[in-house]
């Protein structure tokens, strides 16, 4: 059998049509297959890798740390100097009340172990989310999922978990004592990266204040700078009393965090110790590879250079057939208002040398959520290609 024959027989599948692109190698901006044909990434592993690939300053992390030590314990139980400097930095970084991470091994556990920081702080059960929100695909996030389509077949879930709707404001109403606490997106990423309008985060943050409830911010897809700002609440000035982060944090390493005050998160040390717990959470080479992106962001223009990049693609996305350019930063949705039209796009780019993706909840536009160290000159690259196949 040949490698695609192996892929589809002996590795579980998510969907019946991968896109099949065998890699060989990945650096900077470029993906390169088994036969030497080289694309241009405007993906970044779904904003994974905010520097690219092999960034040379999180690789020399990675391989100085390996070199040292990787796992020697559960999550917690020794002071590790990779997980002590990426805290901190991350505390000389944020507000005051945003002072104590916890890090995991993934979003999804991130937004679950908030989840029980929720009840545990606030002694309440019920969990709001947005419809069309996606949160990971756990038990407990597959709860607050804000569309049936992917919940159906693996009721029951949890509990409690109801919804109100995103740019709603009239739905706040909906956020009551009863709340342990709302889990929303600043930028909702499955539907198409539909942007907050009307102050809608900051009459969340005061709905929450006002009632008590936890608010718990998903920045699994915003952190790290892909939305012009280092997070996306900084965007929005709005603080949550929670940040759930992962994706681009790693620099394409796994790892996830949440962050919150240390005596919120104090509280899962007791009553019952061990409240939330995790082996692998925090591993060295992931937390390396972290603080190197991390320091990379804070010491160069990259972030500063986002909103520029961002004005460029949506000058250079000028097609009759692109309905609207969506988003912010360097997360953008080209809506094209036909399905077909975007399998095409996504198919043909490929087969032009450029690698864009779906959406989860839309089939009516297409990601770009590019390297924030993509040039100029390749985003023209990129929308000429587009425009072009958009043309045929």
């Amino acid at each position: 059998m040949d490698n695609k024959e192996l892929f589809l027989k002996h590795q579980g599948q998510t969907t019946p049509y991968p896109l099949y692109i065998e890699v060989a190698q990945a650096k900077g901006v470029y993906i390169t297959d088994s036969s030497g044909k080289s694309y241009l990434d405007l993906v970044a592993g779904v904003s994974a890798c905010t520097l690219g690939h092999c960034h040379p300053r999180v690789v020399k992390a990675v391989q100085e740390q390996a070199a040292d030590y990787m796992h020697v314990m559960v999550y917690g139980e020794f002071i590790q100097k990779p997980q002590l400097d990426l805290a901190a930095k991350l505390a000389s970084l944020l507000p005051d009340s945003l002072n104590s991470t916890y890090f995991v091994n993934s979003g999804v556990e991130a937004i679950e172990a908030s989840m029980k920081l929720a009840k545990r702080t606030t002694g309440r059960s019920e969990m709001i989310s947005c419809k069309n929100s996606y949160h990971g695909s756990t038990q407990g996030a597959l709860s607050i999922m804000g569309t049936e389509t992917y919940k159906q077949k693996f009721r029951p879930l949890l509990p409690d978990c109801n919804q109100i709707k995103y740019n709603d404001l009239d739905s706040l109403q909906n956020i009551t004592t009863k709340t342990a606490a709302v889990i929303i997106e600043p930028v909702q990423g499955a539907t198409g990266f539909i942007t907050p309008k009307n102050g809608f985060l900051n009459a969340v943050r005061k709905r929450c204040s006002q009632v008590g409830a936890i608010l718990i911010f998903d920045e699994i897809q915003t952190c790290y700078g892909r939305t012009g700002n280092l997070f996306g609440f900084e965007t929005y000035d709005v603080i949550p009393d929670v940040l759930c982060m992962a994706k681009g944090m790693g620099g394409g390493m796994p790892i996830g965090a949440f962050t919150t005050s240390t005596k919120l998160m104090h509280t899962l040390s007791n009553n019952p110790k061990l409240g939330h717990i995790t082996t692998f959470g925090g591993h060295p080479t992931s937390c390396v590879a972290a603080l190197a992106t991390l320091n990379e962001l804070c010491e160069t223009t990259l972030i500063n250079d986002v909103s520029a990049k961002e004005k460029l693609f949506r000058e250079v996305l000028n097609h009759p057939k692109i309905k609207e350019v969506r988003g912010v930063g360097l997360m953008l949705a080209i809506e094209l208002g036909d399905a077909e039209i975007c399998q095409k796009l996504v198919t043909r780019g490929i087969e032009k040398g450029i690698i864009t993706f779906f959406f989860l909840f839309t089939d009516t536009a297409v990601r770009l959520s590019p390297p924030l160290t993509i040039s100029e000159d390749e985003i023209r690259d990129a929308g000429r290609i587009i425009c072009e196949i958009l043309s045929e």
